[in-house]
């Protein structure tokens, strides 16, 4: 970051975001006293032990030591770089980026600004036509058919694309948008006249139920349009082209509306349609998403991957939908990511499922999901002769083509065992097959490799010093206090001691850094977590002169206790001097002296 953002601009970008606003908008936040409190987002818990403070705008688990500022939270829950978290929050405020600032990225910046509201505008004219224009009626129709509720058309934003040629076009003019930029949000497609005169446009999207579909933000990106009419000739769904704001493999349908409860049960239920999306949330799976536009793609995993750490396949029980979760294995074992398979029975895909039989059915077939492999194995019986030698090598090679990209030799024989019990052969000659598939690769590195931001293992410093680094952040007047009393030799936690270091080096030049800049100034994990739980619950702390003159006094003491146990150790050795010893002797009756004395101003600062 150094040399890309100012201080003053992070700072700027820090105030404009009010850590509770932000960290409520992934996880649910209650009052406690000065504090929120949460499920910790970060790990599985019963007990809220996340704990927000808005007046020192940080966060800290008490549960798995995370912690810092709102920078941090973004970049940990969304699995970023600590650059693009300043650059989410500077877009959330509105506040440009210094590095950003060349004419091209103004540019850039302006024109996806006019993208997006282009979009919101005929998102807009679209859901006003489904509701009210009489050549709406029959996309009304389609969805009160497909049992889609007035508040899933609402909370989806469903529109409806009138059958005209035109309708866009004259949309786009009426609101004064020169046509090219409307083509380049994919919105109309522009076609060149063959005798040389100037090009004519029309619309993409004709006659057409419209899903709009958004950004991790809510923002509306791009568009999916479903034909009404019978007319074989016409592709079922016409989706936006590529454009500066939409990217097909990185897009996930759903995303924005699903987040929290992703989070919150840590796994995701993948089908393949908008209208199987809109039916399993309204039906009360809403920890669901639909890869849109393609299949599901390596970015669409390594996003998935920020929010949960299994999946659960729900894709169409035909042949086409089947194909479609064995191509998704790929990227999803690369991804770390624990697969599951939900077996919708013949003829149903998840909409006309829950139309049948209803949401709690749907709910427990997706907990019933069974392992992949388990699917896989039951899929490739079904698709082979097992009577023939044939037809049961063609299920061993397969399976074996797949179990080995895993690189989980207990899930290599487990896979083994159960295929030659269901084939009637031996586990030996399974294994040998399977073997033979191709040698077996490590894990990726994705499902071994700690979380990103992970704090390392770092001893905790004793209950004193905890509490006098406590008590020194707490309050300017104590840190001064402790500044002119303290020596920081007496401090034997190291991380501690650097806390205290860089909140003295501060009061030296006169400042007074929030809790927020003091993590920047130590740029370390250990630190952070250690001073985010010292300072996260926010309770007031009664008689802290008091307790912070003790403290300092006890650390002083302890330092003390350690010198004089070292002279004496030198003492005895048998090749000390008698000179050395009779020093070593004289200090030990300064430092006990000194033991007995009251703290004393130090005349130079500890740092």
């Amino acid at each position: 970051m150094a040399g890309l953002v100012s201080s003053q601009v992070l700072e700027q970008i820090r105030a404009a975001s009010d850590i509770v606003d932000v960290v409520g908008a992934y996880v649910p936040l209650k009052r406690a006293g000065a504090s929120f409190v949460a499920l910790c987002p970060f790990h599985k818990e019963k007990t809220p032990s996340f704990h927000v403070n808005p007046q020192r705008q940080i966060f800290h688990c008490f549960g798995c030591h995370k912690g810092g500022d709102v920078f941090t939270f973004v970049r940990e829950i969304e699995n970023i770089s600590f650059l693009e978290a300043v650059r989410r929050l500077a877009e959330r405020a509105r506040i440009p980026l210094e590095f950003e600032q060349s004419p091209a990225r103004e540019r850039q910046r302006f024109l996806k600004e006019t993208l997006l509201t282009i979009h919101e505008q005929i998102t807009q004219r679209w859901q006003a036509a489904l509701a009210n224009d009489a050549a709406g009626q029959i996309a009304r129709e389609y969805l009160a058919g497909r049992g889609v509720s007035p508040e899933a058309v609402k909370l989806f934003r469903l529109g409806y694309a009138p059958e005209a040629w035109d309708d866009t076009v004259n949309w786009a003019k009426s609101r004064g948008y020169d046509l090219a930029l409307v083509e380049q949000a994919g919105l109309i497609v522009r076609k060149d006249d063959e005798r040389g005169g100037p090009p004519r446009y029309y619309d993409r999207f004709r006659g057409r139920l419209m899903f709009p579909i958004c950004d991790e933000q809510g923002r509306v990106i791009g568009f999916s349009g479903r034909v009404l009419s019978g007319d074989e000739k016409t592709a079922k769904y016409v989706n936006s082209p590529e454009t500066p704001l939409f990217h097909k493999g990185r897009v996930i349908y759903g995303l924005d509306k699903s987040r929290r409860a992703l989070l919150d049960s840590g796994t995701a239920v993948i089908c393949e349609g908008q209208l199987d999306l809109i039916a399993c949330f309204m039906a009360g799976v809403e920890n669901v998403v639909a890869p849109q536009g393609t299949a599901l793609t390596a970015e669409h995993c390594r996003i998935l991957r920020r929010y949960v750490n299994e999946v659960v396949l729900c894709f169409d029980a035909d042949p086409a939908g089947q194909n479609a979760a064995l191509r998704a294995l790929d990227d999803l074992l690369a991804s770390g990511l624990a697969i599951r398979v939900a077996a919708v029975p013949a003829p149903h895909d998840p909409d006309s499922f829950i139309r049948a039989h209803g949401g709690e059915a749907f709910r427990q077939l997706i907990a019933g999901a069974a392992g992949f492999f388990d699917h896989l194995l039951a899929h490739l019986c079904r698709q082979n002769d097992l009577r023939t030698d044939r037809g049961r090598t063609e299920v061993i090679r397969a399976l074996g083509e797949a179990v080995r990209k895993t690189g989980d030799a207990v899930l290599f024989d487990t896979v083994a065992r159960k295929a030659a019990g269901l084939l009637g052969v031996s586990v030996e000659a399974v294994r040998a097959e399977f073997r033979k598939a191709g040698r077996t690769t490590t894990r990726p590195a994705e499902s071994t490799a700690a979380p990103a931001g992970a704090t390392p293992e770092t001893p905790r410093p004793s209950e004193i010093e905890f509490w006098l680094m406590r008590l020194v952040l707490a309050d300017a007047e104590l840190a001064e206090w402790a500044l002119g009393h303290l020596d920081l030799a007496w401090v034997e936690h190291p991380v501690v001691q650097r806390v205290l270091e860089a909140r003295f080096r501060a009061f030296e030049q006169g400042q007074d850094p929030d809790i927020p800049a003091l993590l920047e100034t130590l740029a370390d994990p250990a630190a952070t977590a250690l001073v985010t739980e010292a300072v996260a619950r926010g309770e007031p702390i009664p008689e802290r002169t008091r307790i912070l003159m003790d403290a300092v006094r006890r650390v002083r003491d302890r330092w003390l206790d350690r010198e004089i146990a070292e002279l004496t150790r030198r003492a005895a050795q048998p090749d000390t001097s008698p000179e050395a010893r009779a020093a070593a002797l004289q200090r030990q009756m300064e430092l006990r002296r000194i033991k007995t004395a009251p703290l004393q101003p130090r005349l130079m600062p500890p740092v």
